[in-house]
């Protein structure tokens, strides 16, 4: 299996690009791009199996009947007070307030904050896919998945902030050290340098692990209640098990169960957006 990791931003400078091959006995960094443009991403996300895309894949659909009323001057004005939960309901897809439930991290508002630069680029990146012909599903059961590597850390018992920017290299390179003693079988080989780097490329690395959960079903789904929603707002892809469980299968040779979920499933706690 190949799957490939995806750091968006809105410009090429600051989008870094992840190729991780999967085999039976480990996982290797095959390729990591810092500086990567349009025709780098599509040839990953068409060349993998399951592509993350660290980036919102849609927007709020109240948000969209808002601006679309708005625009044709037919709003209608809210009978209720227009305040800070009135502008929630607006700003965050259901995704992002499932993401906070489970782990404590409230994504970026897409329709609120400069992510939504890098969630137009995006758009037009899944538009080019889907005239190519492969399948675009936002809710993550196509090629593509929506990621959040700073969630998928948290997940994993990793450090997820604070390592971003120059100024933060010591804690950058503390992530890379923990994730190489938690990931003995992953070989970042020759882009280990550029993983220590930069925080794009070790995001985009995050970000192709992720899809490799989702790939084998260890990440969260959209349930039933939430799944029309997911189809056009996008749907965050949180890892449910280790870093451990992603080089086993379901199920050892033996007959055996593999290893637990995280500790979150295991408690028998109830996730929102679990199928």
């Amino acid at each position: 299996m190949l799957t490939a990791g995806i750091d968006l931003a809105a410009e090429d400078a600051n989008t870094a690009v992840a190729w991780i091959r999967w085999t039976a006995r480990g996982a290797v960094l095959e390729e990591l791009t810092v500086g990567a443009g349009d025709d780098q991403l599509l040839r990953a996300a068409s060349a993998a199996d399951k592509a993350g895309i660290d980036c919102p894949l849609g927007w709020p659909e109240p948000f969209v009947e808002f601006i679309l009323a708005h625009h044709r001057g037919d709003l209608v004005a809210p009978t209720e007070l227009i305040g800070r939960d009135w502008r929630r309901r607006l700003a965050w897809r259901r995704t992002d307030l499932v993401g906070q439930e489970l782990t404590g991290r409230l994504s970026l508002s897409v329709a609120a904050d400069r992510i939504a630069h890098t969630a137009m680029r995006c758009a037009a990146l899944l538009a080019r896919l889907a005239e190519d012909g492969h399948p675009v599903d936002r809710s993550g059961g196509g090629t593509v998945v929506e990621v959040y590597p700073a969630a998928s850390l948290k997940q994993w018992g990793l450090p997820h902030q604070g390592y971003k920017g120059r100024q933060n290299s010591d804690a950058l390179n503390d992530l890379v050290d923990r994730l190489t003693i938690a990931t003995p079988w992953l070989q970042l080989g020759a882009f280990e340098p550029l993983c220590r780097g930069s925080d794009h490329a070790i995001d985009a690395v995050v970000a192709a692990l992720t899809a490799r959960a989702a790939a084998i079903g260890r990440a969260t789904r959209p349930g039933p209640d939430d799944l029309a929603a997911a189809a056009t707002e996008g749907w965050i892809a949180l890892p449910t098990t280790s870093l451990t469980s992603l080089i086993t299968s379901l199920r050892r040779a033996d007959g055996m169960p593999d290893e637990e979920p995280l500790d979150v499933v295991r408690a028998g706690q109830p996730i929102p957006g679990l199928s």
